[in-house]
């Protein structure tokens, strides 16, 4: 006879079986989503062939064929732009008179600005490249009632060297996706915070842990931990208004949002995170060591560096990687102080911009291969950390290595 409490573990296992299950498989089909949406830009083109997109005009005629009311694009078929059929013919009623025009297109031509020929039996109309990959022909009329068409061209799959080791990001005009800059600034920015938030950080961890009474440390304690769960935008509004005219004062530069307001902020912010892990895994030490370092004659200093700390440094080593992923993944404040300027910058007194706050800044308006460029960032910010966290989990366990094999 199953008891009512078998019965409610029994219920409760399930449970606690299907939500994770479904947290994991949530989890994957998100990360899969993110995979596709970066990778795609690299395998394949925005559109099959051509579209064409008309204003204020009712029919219009695209090699022999009568397109009546054309919606949202006109598509042409890609065998329209075989090699031997690489010419367009439009014709459409104007306003005074039937209007037809014919272009060629330039497969070999790398600069999209030059991939189309325009001819006209007649007057050719005003031609335009408002952006990359597109072509606008305007006819005369009333000023703002112009009759328009717009020829958009495929972008073909991006390299992904030039993705990863291009200098510019102009996604709006030229279509360019260079993102060294922003891998640069974001490795500059976390790392920069870690050698400036480290030491303190580490300082107060063992100032805590050893000299200060448990009294006194628990207020401490708390007062770091609620520091730790402030929101980033309050960090980004003070760098905003202390750290930021700070810098432009001293320094005497144009502005102070800089590489070095966001090192800053970030080295702040990172700070309450590493000394909280950090004093919770000295904390964790057994008396027992540090009695016998004292029975040795050692002072309490040289117990707590020489004793306390090496036996911590698991902890402290979390502690490292949870602030450095925190300053990889940041983004509002980076982006209240940083000065979010798309260049390779040779100062920290440079604007700068982060992978993070190109994704925020970008994102509400993006649309098409821009907005899988911004799906790339993130997938390119996923590599980085999990190898960031690699290369740091591959340190401790050296160092567990090591010690076992002195203790050994």
């Amino acid at each position: 006879m199953i008891s009512i409490r078998q019965k409610t573990d029994v219920l409760f296992k399930r449970l606690f079986a299907a939500v994770s299950f479904s947290s994991v498989l949530a989890l994957g089909a998100m990360l899969l989503f993110i995979f596709i949406q970066g990778t795609e830009p690299f395998v394949t083109s925005t559109a099959r062939g051509i579209r064409l997109v008309t204003e204020r005009i009712d029919a219009i005629t695209v090699n022999g064929v009568v397109y009546q009311d054309p919606g949202d694009f006109i598509e042409l078929p890609p065998e329209a732009f075989s090699s031997a059929a690489e010419t367009v013919s439009l014709s459409f009623a104007g306003r005074e008179k039937e209007q037809s025009l014919r272009f060629a297109v330039n497969r070999s031509e790398a600069d999209p600005e030059k991939q189309l020929s325009f001819f006209s039996g007649g007057e050719l109309p005003e031609i335009s490249c408002p952006e990359a990959y597109i072509y606008t022909a305007t006819y005369p009329g009333i000023p703002g009632m112009e009759q328009k068409i717009h020829i958009l061209l495929p972008e073909l799959p991006y390299s992904l060297a030039r993705f990863l080791g291009g200098l510019e990001w102009r996604p709006s005009y030229r279509k360019l996706y260079g993102i060294f800059p922003m891998i640069r600034g974001t490795i500059l920015a976390a790392f920069g915070a870690l050698l400036l938030g480290l030491p303190p950080a580490l300082l107060s961890a063992l100032f805590l842990a050893e000299f200060v009474p448990a009294q006194a440390a628990s207020v401490i304690r708390a007062g770091i931990e609620l520091l730790a769960g402030i929101p980033s935008v309050v960090y980004g509004f003070f760098g905003l208004m202390v750290i930021v005219p700070f810098i432009k004062n001293t320094f005497h530069t144009a502005s102070g949002n800089s590489l070095l307001a966001a090192v800053i902020v970030l080295a702040v912010m990172i700070l309450p995170t590493i000394t909280t892990i950090a004093e919770t895994a000295l904390r964790a030490v057994p008396q027992s060591y540090r009695e016998a370092s004292l029975a040795l004659g050692a002072s309490k200093m040289q117990t707590a560096w020489a004793v306390v700390l090496p036996h911590a440094r698991s902890g402290v080593i979390t502690g490292v990687i949870l602030g450095i992923s925190r300053a990889v993944g940041e983004t509002m404040a980076v982006i209240l102080v940083a000065g979010n300027s798309p260049q390779l910058i040779t100062s920290p007194l440079d604007s700068v911009r982060t992978l993070t706050a190109t994704v925020a800044l970008e994102m509400g308006y993006s649309s098409g291969r821009h907005s899988q460029m911004l799906f790339s960032i993130g997938v390119v910010l996923f590599i980085f950390i999990l190898a960031l966290n690699s290369v740091i989990l591959q340190i401790r366990r050296r160092g567990r290595r090591y010690e076992n094999e002195k203790a050994g």
